[in-house]
């Protein structure tokens, strides 16, 4: 019978808090109080902890860094989770940036590159980024300045909806160009 490994570590590690709280918070004498059902101003750390102990709260460091540093009288627990739902509020509203890709070849015909164009306008009017690229294969790499040439009318209609951030760029067999 084989013996299998004990993997009851993993809940041992613990995470470390980001706050300091209650007897936690060392090397201040004052603090500047903050908090509900609480006179605010700066007073003594002991006098702090007391008023804290007294309302059955915690003493919460908030910002460590001021001079003196912050702390507010609050419910640890609801604190944390008051910190938690705000931070996943603020992911939830950051912009997601959409790339995308068009693809062009050096011999790309009138009709093609004005669809490419349309379709190019619609993504920049949607919040997207477009990466327009001219694909060279094969022996077609000769025609660079065809490839620039091509990017830079495109970028020339694409002036009213939104900017080049950088001038045609040639990475290997790919000329691209980028716009937001």
């Amino acid at each position: 019978m084989a013996l299998r490994p004990n993997n009851n570590f993993r809940n041992n590690r613990r995470e470390e808090e980001p706050y300091r709280i209650n007897g936690l918070i060392k090397g201040v004498q004052n603090v500047r109080l903050v908090g509900e059902n609480v006179e605010q101003g700066i007073m003594d750390i002991k006098q702090a902890l007391a008023i804290a102990v007294q309302q059955g709260l915690d003493l919460v460091e908030i910002s460590p860094k001021a001079d003196p540093p912050v702390c507010r009288v609050t419910d640890y627990a609801k604190f944390k989770y008051e910190q938690k739902k705000k931070q996943k509020e603020i992911k939830a509203n950051a912009a997601k940036t959409v790339l995308k890709e068009i693809r062009f070849s050096p011999n790309t015909d009138d009709h093609d590159f004005n669809f490419k164009l349309k379709h190019a306008i619609n993504f920049l009017k949607e919040g997207a980024k477009v990466k327009a690229y001219v694909h060279f294969v094969g022996r077609s790499i000769v025609f660079k300045e065809r490839g620039e040439i091509l990017l830079l009318n495109f970028a020339k209609g694409l002036e009213e909806v939104g900017k080049a951030d950088e001038l045609p760029r040639l990475e290997g067999k790919r000329m691209s160009i980028m716009f937001s």
